[in-house]
């Protein structure tokens, strides 16, 4: 995701940042909060660390209640923490509510499957007798560095495994959702957790690596810009630590054959503006078979000319503002580069006038390589329709980016779906839906997506110590014979 408040930059572009709530859809900002000091750092894991001590040595039915617990608090706080999401990065109230019950879900995925997957597994067949198992135990502190885009839910899924499994967790959340950031360590508080367990803290860009390069810390995560996970990623390496990046994505929506075109147009209508279109696995690049290529864009027309720009709070709003008025300004850049540059655009391509971080629901064709949008990760109402000769063209049309996150493959025939998925560069591929998220399915990407997997089983050994134990049995001595 192109999650830009948690991008590297320089001194002087650090000095200007704030954690503070900036109501998108009004403009107006709501709190402020001071930066944690730098001299604060130490002892903040110091207590992580201590946590940690003590976290590990209780069993896993013990760390699974409390992330149970939290799952049940989040149900009965829901109204509560959407209207805070809604507040502070605009996302509209469905939405945000939708966000928190896979929250919950998530949470209670682990909590139920936990010391399931903790179990040790024996390697067989053991050549030289005795026995080996495969353990998995936790590593210590970890360092999650999160976006705004699903403030509760990009937390969730690295705190859901990570506590379950026996590390803590400190948190560097986006500047611009730090209300919803200290909701997330009370929620682990109030569900039981020892302090430190989940700590979040309002750091600086430039005492990142403090954090990272500290012997306590032993992996860090990232949502976020390329930019971001580039400079994390060279910051764990150097510091020898593990590192798991999710940077996002530019995913294809295929269309193969469409025996409902009305449904194909809805899915990739959702696939494309949910959450505004600020989704790392949203459908951004569309890309249609040349016989079904005018029906599609047409349907998809008459689809995104009805979403229109109000209040996030409001049900019956179908367009809410972006998550800040820099956010706006930067699709609108990419957007104009493409008009600028020969695209048509079929629907939208402007700012509405309306108060608030808005971007019209975009659609533009006839996008060539050497127009940003091409290339670039569109982070928000904005789709761009390839037309394509067959699956081969549009197979190495979907290839042809240096994202590889999830993918999308419609058709009514599946064995002809699946040959075609066969063929995609992706971490994820979603066949006669758009990509989406589950607690049971790993998430994550290939290429300058990132790497490592989120959510589903293999969550539980991102930060996990998989280590061997080999069991030889002790050979007796022989007894002399008598006489």
């Amino acid at each position: 995701m192109t999650a830009t408040q948690n991008a590297p930059t320089t001194a002087s572009d650090s000095a200007e940042r704030r954690y503070a709530t900036v109501n998108p859809f009004t403009g107006e900002t709501e709190k402020e909060f001071p930066f944690t000091e730098t001299s604060e750092i130490d002892g903040i894991i110091g207590t992580a660390h201590s946590a940690y001590q003590e976290w590990r040595e209780r069993s896993v039915e013990e760390r699974a209640a409390v992330v149970q617990r939290a799952a049940e608090l989040i149900d009965e706080r829901i109204m509560d923490y959407a209207a805070l999401v809604t507040k502070e990065m605009g996302k509209r109230r469905d939405e945000a509510f939708g966000e928190l019950f896979i929250c919950s879900m998530i949470l209670k995925y682990y909590a139920a499957n936990g010391a399931k997957f903790l179990e040790p597994t024996p390697i067989e067949p053991m050549m030289g007798g005795g026995e080996a198992l495969i353990e998995t135990k936790p590593v210590g502190v970890l360092f999650a560095i999160e976006p705004w885009n699903f403030p509760f839910y990009q937390v969730v899924r690295v705190a859901g495994p990570n506590l379950v499994l026996g590390n803590t967790v400190i948190l560097k959340h986006s500047e611009i959702t730090p209300q919803c950031a200290v909701a997330i360590e009370q929620l682990f508080i109030d569900a039981g957790a020892p302090a430190g367990v989940l700590t979040n803290t309002f750091l600086r860009i430039a005492d990142v690596e403090q954090v990272i390069a500290d012997p306590r810390i032993q992996g860090v995560t990232l949502t976020g810009s390329e930019r971001a996970g580039s400079s994390v990623a060279a910051l764990a390496g150097k510091h020898l630590k593990k590192s798991v990046l999710e940077l996002g994505g530019s995913d294809p929506f295929i269309v193969l054959d469409a025996d409902d075109m009305e449904a194909t147009v809805k899915a990739a209508t959702a696939g494309r503006m949910q959450n505004t279109g600020q989704a790392c696995t949203a459908s951004k690049r569309l890309i249609v078979t040349e016989q079904h290529f005018d029906s599609f864009v047409e349907g998809l027309k008459q689809a995104f000319t009805t979403f229109a720009p109000g209040d996030p709070a409001d049900p019956e709003t179908s367009l809410a503002p972006m998550s800040s008025e820099r956010a706006a300004a930067d699709l609108q850049a990419q957007i104009q580069d493409a008009i600028d540059k020969g695209a048509t655009v079929v629907a939208g391509g402007k700012r509405p006038e309306h108060a608030g971080a808005f971007v019209e629901a975009t659609i533009l064709t006839d996008v060539t390589p050497d127009m940003r949008a091409y290339r670039e990760e569109l982070f928000g109402p904005a789709a761009v329709v390839y037309k394509v000769k067959d699956a081969d063209e549009a197979v190495a049309l979907a290839n042809d980016s240096d994202f590889g996150l999830g993918a999308t493959v419609m058709s009514s025939d599946l064995d002809r779906a699946r040959s075609v998925a066969e063929k995609l560069e992706a971490g994820m591929v979603w066949i006669n839906q758009p990509t989406g998220s589950s607690p049971e399915l790993p998430f994550g990407g290939i290429k300058r997506s990132g790497y490592g997997r989120e959510l589903s089983e293999l969550a539980m050994f991102e930060f996990a110590n998989r280590r061997l134990l080999r069991t030889i049995p002790v050979k007796k001595a022989e007894k002399p014979q008598a006489g």
